[in-house]
């Protein structure tokens, strides 16, 4: 090419530039537009080149708004042809420039995880029905997506899917998974040597189209992470990125991140996943079996384990290891028997179409019994006053409405007139305290022998 048409390409692409300066965010003009250039020309057609990701991000995001720009600047051309950078790979399109964008679930992780694989019942059903609509259109039904609940409730699960869905139905998508712990690893050793770690670090995460963050409570206390997290979750947001976090409480409830932060991962919708309903644990036990290549048991069998454990998968799946192991070992199969044998007979069975007793009344039951234990009335418990001994009274029955119910954290606020934050804090504490042989640990048992229960770990 002729030096003054190569100089005549870089008027026409320059226009283009500055035109497009007035509407993208500067870090986005610096990533992603700067290292493009105009590289040929082709009848009505010009052609421009750089990197592979940051060249097809920027035709995703900003290929039309380009190409108008161009048509108003030279009114002979029609459209933009973003090609592969040159042989020689020099300038600005050489191999230094390059990142990868999106990174690869870890091995093992994703295997199964779909949503065809989710199991969907009344704790988890809104969850699942946000992830999967924020999957078939990212960046336009729900920005962030804030998914929370206790651990083994399918969070992981459900951000696993929605990149699987990406990779198959949208292969042009950059996706991004990883969790606060290893981003906090990697930004660490960015900070290390001369610049280009950090730049690198930046590019890789601000460059997707989908980025999915597991168990960001990690962050919490870690200021420089946060701060990072905060810029790459603005820039993101600003470019129309899709973002999906996940964490074991609500935003609300993390005191240790900065008021702006947590008011981002509120911006969009918060969804709580709850521990699985006696049906769900039925469905969850069969799948189990079959996935384990177990004789799938007889459904008097399967609500005997389902009893034992109410909590989450990861004790479903522990009960049913420890029974199948128990009547191997015996040479028996399966029976209500044996698994009151393996698992403890004390966990009555559950039943295949459950009732669900109202919340208002599990709560009463329990504020009773704590109340009976404790020696204070039920207008105490439910008053606002704050003598010592009604907020320990309330903390207990929080810790006891969580742990022994399928109440939500937003039913269990209801019930004693507080927030989210309240009830999470009187469950800390709770736990922080509960030592063998301890005050709290001696009322909690005579807590549960009032409700016939037998808690776990007490």
């Amino acid at each position: 090419m002729q030096d003054d048409s190569r100089q005549e390409l870089a008027t026409i692409w320059n226009g283009v530039r500055e035109e497009l300066r007035e509407t993208l965010p500067p870090s986005a003009f610096e990533n992603w537009l700067e290292p493009l250039r105009a590289v040929g020309v082709q009848g009505s057609r010009l052609y421009v080149s750089g990197p592979d990701r940051v060249r097809d991000w920027f035709r995703r995001r900003y290929g039309a708004a380009a190409t108008e720009a161009l048509r108003r600047r030279a009114p002979g051309f029609t459209e933009i042809a973003f090609t592969d950078p040159p042989a020689d790979g020099g300038g600005e399109g050489g191999e230094g420039a390059r990142t990868r964008s999106a990174d690869p679930i870890p091995a093992g992780l994703a295997a199964g995880l779909d949503f065809e694989h989710f199991v969907i019942g009344s704790g988890n059903r809104f969850a699942h029905s946000a992830a999967l609509a924020v999957a078939e259109s990212p960046g336009e039904s729900y920005n962030p997506l804030f998914l929370y609940g206790s651990p083994g409730l399918g969070k992981t699960h459900l951000l696993i899917s929605i990149a699987n869905y990406l990779r198959g139905q949208r292969p042009d998508l950059a996706v991004a998974y990883t969790t606060a712990e290893r981003f906090t690893s990697e930004f660490v050793m960015s900070l290390r040597g001369d610049g280009r770690p950090a730049d690198r670090f930046k590019k890789r995460y601000r460059g997707v189209d989908v980025l999915l963050i597991d168990d960001v409570q990690f962050l919490e206390g870690k200021e420089r992470t946060e701060d990072e997290f905060f810029h790459t979750f603005n820039e993101l947001y600003a470019q129309g990125s899709q973002i999906v976090l996940s964490s074991d409480r609500p935003p609300e409830a993390m005191e240790r991140l900065s008021e702006r932060m947590r008011d981002r991962f509120a911006w969009g919708l918060t969804v709580e996943l709850q521990g699985p309903d006696p049906a769900t644990r039925i469905t969850l036990l069969r799948r189990l079996a079959a996935e384990h290549g177990i004789p799938v048991p007889d459904l008097e069998v399967l609500q005997q384990i389902a009893g034992a454990a109410p909590g989450n998968l990861r004790r479903l799946e522990g009960a049913l290891t420890r029974v199948t192991a128990f009547a191997s070992m015996l040479g028996e199969r399966p029976t209500v028997e044996l698994v009151r044998r393996a698992l403890g007979s004390d966990h009555d069975p559950v039943d295949a179409v459950p009732v669900r007793e109202p919340a208002a009344e599990q709560l009463e039951r329990i504020q009773a019994a704590v109340c009976d234990v404790l020696h204070l009335s039920l207008a105490d418990m439910r008053s606002p006053r704050r003598a010592p001994n009604l907020v320990r009274g309330r903390q207990l029955a929080m810790y006891v409405a969580r742990n022994q119910t399928d109440l939500s954290l937003a039913e269990i606020a209801r019930g004693f007139d507080r927030d989210h934050s309240t009830v999470l804090h009187s469950i800390r504490r709770v736990e922080r305290d509960l030592e063998p042989g301890s005050d709290v640990h001696k009322a909690l048992e005579r807590i549960h022998e009032r409700l016939h229960i037998r808690p776990e770990g007490v």
